[in-house]
């Protein structure tokens, strides 16, 4: 993976925290992204070139009005005054190459020194096995601090670990061993249409390749979930925003050039889900 920086500008060193995105249901990773970017005003540094992520091209995402400046698959922006980077998404990844976008990003993130990376990612309402909405939208995490994916700092923010986490079990472990490059044992290899089964569909999504990939290379992984189904992700996307906002101790009152305490809306969000209806025929 290749980084490519816009003219005049430059990765800041000091910032060791990297928030990114992967898509998912609802797109709520990148919606959150978006966010983030829109709030913190952070600056476009550069991008990403690699084989493995679909090419696309559309307009500014961000600017007051759209102003013709191109947004790219794999953005890098950065936010100096929170001391973050962020990385955004905007396509899919070529089908079954996951694990290597997973190894070449890793690279790239660890080779630029950073210290905590921290992943958003939505996961389906359908598969919800426990239910509990009496406190509202819940968000649950998963680590790389301890070796079952618990962390005491996202315990003490209230979070749950998801459960379908099960380090020990043979899809994850088989999961790791395709993430660290290392010979898979036979024990772990999957028998012949077992890779359809049910205890494979959590280790099979692409915030479990980035995780295993990025906690592979020795860094520091939180990823943030909630769970959600199409249609309007825009209040998933203020949820998970949040969560990587209380992460990281800040506050929308904190971002550079943000006075009103408020979160900044895209620009993109106005058509997200179309241009606005034609009324001069009613």
């Amino acid at each position: 993976m290749e980084f490519v920086p816009e003219q005049g500008k430059r990765v800041n060193g000091d910032s060791s925290t990297l928030i990114l995105p992967v898509l998912s249901i609802g797109n709520v990773g990148q919606l959150a992204v978006d966010l983030l970017v829109a709030s913190t005003r952070a600056e476009r540094i550069g991008y990403l070139d690699t084989p493995y992520v679909l090419p696309c091209v559309g307009n500014d995402a961000y600017g007051p009005v759209p102003n013709g400046e191109l947004a790219l698959p794999l953005e890098a922006y950065d936010s100096s005054a929170n001391a973050m980077n962020l990385i955004q998404q905007r396509s899919p990844v070529v089908k079954g190459r996951m694990i290597e976008f997973a190894k070449n990003l890793a690279d790239y993130v660890a080779a630029s020194g950073k210290k905590h990376v921290v992943v958003l990612s939505s996961l389906d309402f359908g598969r919800w096995q426990r239910v509990d909405m009496s406190s509202g939208l819940q968000t649950l995490y998963l680590s790389s601090t301890n070796s079952d994916g618990t962390d005491d700092y996202c315990e003490q923010l209230g979070w749950k670990k998801l459960q379908e986490y099960k380090p020990t079990q043979k899809a994850w472990k088989y999961l790791s061993a395709l993430a660290e490059g290392n010979a898979i044992p036979e024990s772990i290899l999957p028998f012949e249409g077992e890779l359809e089964e049910e205890e494979y569909y959590y280790p099979s999504l692409p915030f479990a390749a980035l995780f295993s990939c990025l906690k592979a290379k020795g860094l520091k992984v939180t990823c943030l979930f909630c769970y959600c189904s199409e249609g309007d992700n825009i209040p998933d996307a203020f949820h998970l925003a949040e969560a990587a906002c209380k992460l990281l101790d800040l506050s929308p009152s904190n971002f550079q050039g943000n006075s009103n305490d408020k979160w900044v809306i895209p620009l993109s969000w106005k058509t997200l889900y179309g241009p606005p209806a034609d009324m001069s025929l009613f």
